[in-house]
């Protein structure tokens, strides 16, 4: 009992001075304890903002700003998932207190960069850049730059890096857009990461993502149908080839935009891949790596997410069908449910446990709130021009 009442006024004191004057953010919120699991990101890609909500209620609890070009950025969070990292198109990483709602520090790394990750044991954040083309290495507390790996293939010419995951045994994992090759980087020593390259994968390799155990790393390719996938429990077996010219014989679509594979869904024993240029969400089995099924769908997919527990997943469109959401079922592979949230819905981001979507609707300036099981809105939050949606709970996952 003595214990707790020590305790308890400590949390207060370090609490208290959440979203403080001077922080760099829009708006204040009500002063209150609460844990970081339940807390989330949304940015706000046109203000170079984002906007801290906690999911529970749902609510918005404040903003934080000066984070520069917003236009294409993602997070990743601490272990203790009170802190995000936020990566910038601009080439910015800045590190954000969701408790207190300040921007701790910001660091312009590269001309344009397209992504992050964070390792294992959470002591290093690590950027993906266009330009220059590589990974760079920077100390979780501090954002001290530890190291840089430049991404060049055979000539000598920097590539783009995309698809950077951290995977088990402090390592990370990307692919070399333009050089067509995946690199494994154990990175236990920082400051002298050890590189393996696999060459050859396929042409454009332009996302990755791997599977939830952290085993399996897969890339799309956008030079031509199909993917590269490496078994990290098995390196020396090399990349392998999966769904090779699953569009064979049909003439494809103009590509609107990119699909993401790091919203790919896995559910169970399947994997549902948004096919490139097509109307179709390929079905792929993860235990054998071959196509198991399509499902027709809307228009050309950009991310499928699946609902935590498998049961669903919900898919998102390209531009001009960009107002729409559809929901597949998985046991029966067919799509149960269309809504029409409104222009623009850019990401979907699930509550930790599934019971509800989160889905960024740019054009009506706001986050609508899905009840998964009645697929019906429970509530909308006011952003303005919403794009990725990022919640804490991603803090204890693999890939994320």
């Amino acid at each position: 009992m003595r214990l707790r009442k020590a305790i308890l006024p400590a949390l207060v004191v370090a609490l208290a001075p959440a979203f403080a004057p001077g922080a760099a953010r829009a708006e204040s919120p009500a002063m209150q304890i609460r844990g970081t699991g339940d807390l989330g990101i949304v940015v706000e890609r046109a203000a170079g903002r984002v906007v801290v909500v906690e999911t529970s209620t749902p609510s918005r609890l404040g903003a934080i700003g000066g984070l520069g070009d917003l236009s294409h950025a993602s997070a990743v969070f601490s272990r203790d998932q009170r802190h995000a990292y936020v990566f910038g198109r601009d080439g910015g990483l800045s590190k954000l207190d969701l408790l207190r709602g300040e921007l701790v520090k910001r660091v312009v790394q590269a001309g344009n960069s397209i992504g992050g990750a964070i390792s294992q044991d959470g002591r290093v954040v690590a950027v993906s850049n266009y330009d220059p083309g590589g990974v760079k290495l920077f100390d979780a507390d501090t954002l001290t730059l530890l190291s840089e790996i430049a991404a060049a293939g055979d000539d000598g010419k920097r590539s783009k890096v995309v698809g950077l995951v951290d995977a088990p045994d402090d390592k990370l994992v990307f692919a070399l857009y333009d050089a067509g090759e995946i690199w494994s980087a154990d990175i236990a020593d920082p400051r002298a990461p050890k590189v393996l390259r696999y060459r050859d994968i396929g042409r454009l390799p332009y996302d990755g993502m791997i599977t939830p155990d952290g085993r399996h790393y897969v890339a799309g390719l956008f030079g031509e149908d199909g993917a590269a996938m490496l078994d990290l429990w098995r390196p020396e077996a090399g990349v392998r080839r999966i769904l090779d010219r699953y569009g064979r014989g049909q003439e494809p679509l103009p590509v609107y935009k990119m699909p993401h594979l790091a919203g790919w869904a896995s559910a169970g024993e399947w994997g549902f891949l948004p096919a490139v240029g097509r109307h179709e969400v390929l079905i792929v089995s993860l235990t054998e790596w071959k196509e198991a099924g399509r499902i027709a769908v809307h228009g050309q997919p950009v991310f499928a997410v699946a609902r935590p527990d498998g049961r669903q997943v919900w898919v998102n469109f390209a531009h001009p069908d960009n107002d729409v959401v559809q929901v597949i079922d998985v046991p029966s592979r067919a799509v149960v449910a269309t809504l029409r949230p409104g222009r623009a819905v850019l990401h979907m981001e699930f509550t930790p446990r599934g019971e509800r979507v989160w889905l960024s609707v740019r054009d009506a300036d706001r986050v609508d709130v899905y009840d998964t099981r009645r697929l019906a809105r429970v509530a909308s939050i006011p952003v303005d021009k919403p794009s990725g949606i990022f919640f804490a709970a991603r803090g204890v996952r693999i890939g994320y």
